[in-house]
């Protein structure tokens, strides 16, 4: 496939200040991603995307590549994170496929990786994206008129009550987007109607955003390691 893994990582994060190098458990956060990445097959490089010293530092001594700062231009609250995919392009043009990694997404491993790259490749997809079954199904989703009133934001099927008369419904995890680097120089986005979907179990789909997150994140962690401590003893 010929794929390199990008893995973004700013310096001015927000809602959990400085949480890329933060330790998570006994190691930074963007370290869970760096050693997945490194672990899978179908990745060559995993090279790290930071306007941050202190980050590219940290990720060289996980054994990421840094072959260029990116520019503090493209490091904003705002900037979107194609033309972060699409600067790590031009800078690696050698290459035909781009993963793109979250370091919000810890928990995700090198079989998540490998397993989403062998299904774009069997399915001839340009594009795929990890998903999760849906923590609320859409059926149950509601906008509110200016007057109070409910109003169903699915209106073409008929009221169901029961989740488990539901159809399967899914939504991005965030964890991976994999693109033919060709493809996407002409997209605006991962997703489009070529892409297909990887699915991932929701116990390995939690995406960092705030400190509850990060809290649940070190219980998971913790509980997996008891788990393979209490199995490698018996």
């Amino acid at each position: 496939m010929n794929c390199f893994a990008l893995i973004p990582a700013r310096g001015g994060s927000k809602g959990i200040p400085r949480k890329n190098v933060r330790l998570l458990a006994d190691k930074p956060l963007i370290a869970w991603t760096i050693e997945s990445a490194l672990q899978a097959i179908s990745v060559e490089r995993v090279v790290v995307s930071t306007e941050d010293e202190e980050i590219a530092s940290i990720a060289e001594a996980y054994g990421a590549d840094i072959p260029f700062m990116r520019p503090r231009a493209l490091a904003g609250d705002d900037t979107p994170t194609m033309d972060v995919v699409y600067h790590a392009l031009d800078q690696l043009c050698e290459y035909d496929w781009v993963l793109l990694l979250q370091p919000t997404s810890p928990l995700r491993t090198a079989e998540d990786i490998d397993g989403m790259a062998a299904f774009c490749e069997q399915a001839q997809a340009p594009a795929a994206v990890s998903i999760c079954p849906c923590s609320k199904h859409p059926f149950w989703s509601y906008w509110q008129a200016p007057n109070g009133l409910l109003r169903p934001y699915v209106t073409d099927q008929p009221l169901i009550a029961r989740r488990q008369d539901c159809p399967p419904a899914f939504e991005l995890n965030g964890a991976m987007y994999l693109g033919k680097a060709s493809w996407l120089r002409q997209q605006s986005h991962f997703v489009t109607s070529e892409t297909v979907g990887y699915r991932m179990p929701r116990s390995r789909s939690l995406d960092l955003d705030t400190p509850d997150d990060w809290l649940l994140a070190e219980f998971l962690i913790g509980r997996q390691r008891s788990e393979e401590d209490f199995d490698h003893r018996s």
